[in-house]
């Protein structure tokens, strides 16, 4: 059974765990609108426009595309041919604490790494390798593959080290981390019935076991913007997702996203964005 990504057998890719295939040049990246229960990656030679978590990435030259399964992603537009490979995993096929913990994932970070033609090259390689065994009968295949996820995973992060990297070197580089992490961990929401534990600094300050002022104070320091405003940031964006992605009611995703009454999502909604929630699902 083929659904939604051209060329790409679903079934099999839940049964194996993982699948490797080129792209090729009449084909669009294999992204659509949505989210799903499949890791991507992605060595993409070309000129794309792509929307991820709501902001428009362009994808130019050679590039490596990391692609989040819980945010909402489809290729926008193509300017030239593309070509390249994408590898699909799912959680269950990696060690789930290496996605997790890998900023090359993390939703609020780019997931698009611009490559030299000596990295390209190299890339270029595992990619053809994972294809080729992908293909072969070897018995040992999946070993195969998942250390060349691995291996791509950590030569990517060498060639771009995570933004906050240079911020552990002190306290409140690492709360911030700590706290970043942490209102990460509670997205995506998966169902109504299940909202969202901590929604203000002084419930997260108390999930870190510090002072509020102290996160504060860190926070702001390292990043430029309250923690509040980051609280606020990554709501909306959830909220937008859902109402974009589900066929919850308005008051279904106010109660999911932690607010007593839809009136106060939609006050909340409309203050950030501009629009009420009902006219943000209709746009």
């Amino acid at each position: 059974m083929t659904d939604q990504i051209p060329g790409v057998n679903m079934e099999d890719l839940r049964l194996k765990g993982f699948r490797v295939h080129a792209l090729r040049a009449s084909q669009e990246l294999p992204l659509r609108r949505g989210r799903r229960d499949f890791y991507k990656m992605g060595l993409v030679n070309g000129d794309l426009t792509v929307q991820y978590g709501g902001e428009l990435l362009e994808l130019k030259g050679t590039v490596l595309f990391f692609v989040n399964p819980k945010v909402p992603h489809s290729v926008v537009s193509r300017v030239n041919r593309t070509s390249g490979y994408a590898c699909l995993f799912t959680e269950g096929f990696m060690n789930s604490r290496e996605l997790h913990e890998s900023p090359l994932f993390r939703a609020g970070d780019n997931p698009v790494i611009t490559l030299d033609s000596a990295q390209a090259t190299f890339m270029d390689s595992i990619f053809r390798k994972m294809l080729e065994v992908y293909q072969e009968g070897y018995p040992y295949k999946s070993d195969l593959i998942r250390n060349c996820i691995s291996l791509v995973l950590h030569e990517a992060l060498r060639i771009q080290p995570p933004k906050q990297a240079a911020a552990f070197q002190n306290g409140a580089g690492r709360v911030t981390h700590l706290f970043l992490d942490l209102l990460e961990r509670q997205f995506p929401v998966e169902r109504p019935s299940e909202p969202l534990r901590l929604r203000n600094p002084q419930e997260f300050a108390e999930g870190l076991s510090l002072h509020v002022n102290y996160l504060n104070r860190a926070v702001k320091s390292v990043t430029g913007q309250p923690t509040s405003a980051h609280i606020a940031a990554r709501i909306a964006t959830e909220a937008k997702a859902l109402l974009q992605h589900t066929d919850w009611s308005v008051a279904d995703i106010a109660y999911a996203l932690g607010f007593e009454y839809p009136a106060y999502f939609n006050n909340y909604f409309k203050r950030l964005t501009g629009i009420t929630p009902n006219t943000f699902r209709k746009v």
